[in-house]
């Protein structure tokens, strides 16, 4: 239903680039807002936001299994047979039992609200995606800096002399952000790109490295060698504000570019040209994202990055460190404490004394001090029968999980599986219960960008038939299971409590966060004169390689890599439901290098079957620059079927390599998965 009044302002439901739309609720009309960040610019899936909300395939009222069929039901009985249930589950086997999966789609408040659920349920399995894209950049960040998160606005990057961007293609996944990369690049700024294939951001570089996947660590050491070796290195900085660089300068000695060159394949000239460059352009960012994070080495990819920062001493007003996110509220979704070893603000669960202010203000004694579950753990966690009930709002892992067969087999054991969505989903398709959930522009609330901006989103339509926003649905759970404090009666009012829990936010009203810019939360621009560690000073940390899980051989000779595409967007649940961007979209294809289509007699849009030892699927091929011996695969339908799922140290699989085959089939079609 349409709503009466003035043009709305609401938050990008996409990337986590943060753009604003602005919407007209007569006529559904989106146009870019003109102020930060997107500075009159948006991507074609901003422009088309409001489509996949109008879908006809939403779910329009609560649904209950009953045996293969899902049969409507009041909110009342949903609610209480939930709650029952899941009061039943804690009763005999113990609050750890019941796990929560929160979204990365919906509001800081609503994200708040399912942490507060799980730890008053008695729980710290609470978990959201971030686990799989940047957790491990929040446990490098947390380790050498004191925060985890981007350290600088965007509007920093128009201004550094340097840009290195690893692991990363803003062009296809922020596209709104190359305009500040161009700015930079127009001031004459140098543009490194790193990636395992020529991507169209390297259309901007003065340095195109393709390197060979698993081998980041050797590239950034080698990086290191050169500044070191030719005392380029900002002295002055590391001996006021760091520790650890003797330990840096030793663990980098035999990373010399020629080594670099034969692991990596980027030339060791080219090392050493760009390595000068950098460090000389007197100031820098560096830019990264799944690349980097998802290996079994995540962390330590995303340590050498941080070294060769301090290095520098581009960090601060000298430059930054800029975690890339994924979706519009999985920096919220971390900050609000919807991960299974922190309270909001990144605060650790043994921080004793943030933990009992938490409890104070939602009434209790005490909350649980356990870390939880990782969302990655969750899956085995369920096969040993330590998990009898689940709870997920807005994902999807039946199809984002790494090894996805995995997953669908631990959703069918679970004796309560509850999903909060839009859609029917494929992870839903195994729900006992479905939530209908009101989309994006139904509802008010606050989401924090990439920068830490946080924004607040206007309602722009009423809820779709009997759907409800999240924190409505949450509320009524929460006095469902007789937990103290879930009085609400607007959003508002969540939003008040958790700025309660920040010392930044103490003397902000919520009008400030309705205002044109937003909140910085903690501050614009972090790490200028100190450091938020014990000392106040960065930790280097100095990392050697660490090799991928799995291994190439005769028989699996292939890396497998996973990639974005700026057509689809995740599991394809949203992009695929808004027909303007159905007809931007081809049909996924797999990249290999030309010498190998060559040896294996492979054309351009040949099908082609690729082979893990988790199993096969077949996709057309597409010949590209891409290292030889690496095939990249976009991830957002059936390419996780096949991926490894071992886990690095902040608990994120290892998307980026695991060893395959590929073959032309003798016969049959492509194995296209119908997600919808």
């Amino acid at each position: 239903m349409l709503i009466g009044g003035s043009v709305k302002t609401v938050v990008c439901p996409y990337c986590g680039f943060g753009c604003k739309l602005l919407v007209d609720p007569q006529t559904l009309i989106v146009k870019p807002y003109r102020g930060e960040p997107n500075r009159g610019r948006l991507c074609p899936k901003g422009l088309y936001a409001m489509e996949f909300a109008l879908s006809k395939n939403r779910v329009k009222r609560p649904l209950k299994r009953n045996r293969n069929a899902l049969k409507p039901i009041t909110w009342g009985q949903a609610i209480e047979e939930i709650s029952h249930k899941l009061l039943e589950i804690r009763e005999v086997y113990g609050p750890d039992a019941v796990a929560f999966i929160s979204s990365s789609k919906i509001s800081n408040e609503e994200n708040y609200l399912l942490q507060k659920i799980a730890r008053l349920f008695g729980t710290n399995n609470i978990d959201n995606c971030a686990r799989i894209c940047h957790e491990a950049s929040v446990h490098a960040l947390k380790t050498t800096i004191g925060t985890g998160t981007q350290t600088n606005p965007y509007e920093d990057i128009e201004n550094f002399g340097a840009i290195l961007i690893w692991g990363y293609n803003p062009a296809e996944t922020h596209p709104v952000i190359i305009h500040y990369i161009k700015k930079a690049k127009k001031r004459g700024a140098k543009i490194i790109v790193v990636d395992i294939r020529e991507t169209i951001t390297m259309n901007l570089a003065d340095y195109k490295f393709v390197i060979k996947p698993g081998t980041d660590i050797v590239l950034a050491n080698a990086i290191m060698n050169v500044i070191i070796r030719e005392e380029l290195y900002n002295e002055e900085f590391i001996k006021n504000r760091t520790t650890g660089f003797s330990e840096v300068r030793m663990a980098v000695m035999k990373y010399t570019p020629e080594y670099a060159e034969k692991v990596t394949g980027v030339p060791a000239t080219l090392i050493q040209k760009a390595a000068r460059e950098f460090a000389l352009a007197g100031s820098g960012a560096i830019m990264w994202g799944m690349g980097v994070t998802q290996h079994v080495s995540g962390v330590e990819n995303v340590l050498a990055i941080i070294n060769i920062a301090l290095l520098l001493g581009y960090i601060g007003n000298r430059g930054g460190l800029y975690p890339m996110r994924g979706q519009n509220n999985v920096q919220g979704a971390a900050y609000m404490g919807a991960l299974s070893e922190f309270l909001p603000g990144y605060i650790p669960l043994e921080d004793e004394k943030f933990r009992k202010r938490v409890a104070s203000l939602w009434g209790v004694e005490n909350i649980p001090i356990e870390r939880g579950l990782y969302l990655t753990e969750v899956w085995d966690a369920i096969e040993r029968d330590d998990i009898k009930a689940l709870y997920i709002i807005g994902e999807n892992p039946a199809v984002s999980e790494a090894n996805f067969g995995r997953v669908r087999k631990a959703l069918r054991k679970l004796d309560l599986l509850i999903v909060q969505d839009l859609f029917i989903t494929k992870t839903a398709r195994y729900a006992h219960y479905i939530l209908p959930a009101s989309a994006f522009c139904e509802k008010d609330g606050s989401y924090m960008n990439s920068e830490r901006r946080i924004q607040w989103s206007e309602k722009v339509l009423e809820p779709l038939n009997d759907s409800k926003p999240d924190w409505k649905i949450l509320t009524m759970l929460g006095k469902g299971l007789g937990l103290p404090g879930f009085n609400y009666s607007s959003v508002e009012e969540i939003t008040k409590e958790y700025f309660s829990l920040f010392p930044e936010l103490e003397e902000k009203d919520i009008e400030d966060l309705k205002s044109e810019n937003g909140i910085f939360l903690p501050r614009k621009r972090l790490h200028t004169w100190e450091f938020a560690t014990p000392n106040g000073k960065a930790r280097f940390i100095a990392v050697e390689q660490i090799p991928p899980w799995e291994s190439t051989n005769g028989e699996y000779p292939f890396a497998l890599t996973t990639v974005r595409l700026i057509s689809h967007y995740n599991t394809g649940e949203m992009t695929l439901r808004s027909p303007s961007l159905t007809k931007l979209m081809g049909e996924p294809k797999i990249l290999i290098n030309a010498e190998d289509a060559k040896y294996l007699e492979i054309e351009d849009n040949d099908l082609v079957e690729i082979e893990t030892r988790r199993g096969k699927i077949r996709m057309r091929a597409k010949i590209g620059k891409v290292a030889r011996g690496v095939v990249a695969v976009p991830f957002h339908f059936k390419a996780n079927k096949i991926t490894n799922n071992a886990l690095n140290k902040a608990g994120t699989p290892e998307f980026k390599f695991s060893a395959a085959k590929i073959r032309k089939p003798k016969s049959g079609k492509p194995i296209l998965d119908n997600y919808l």
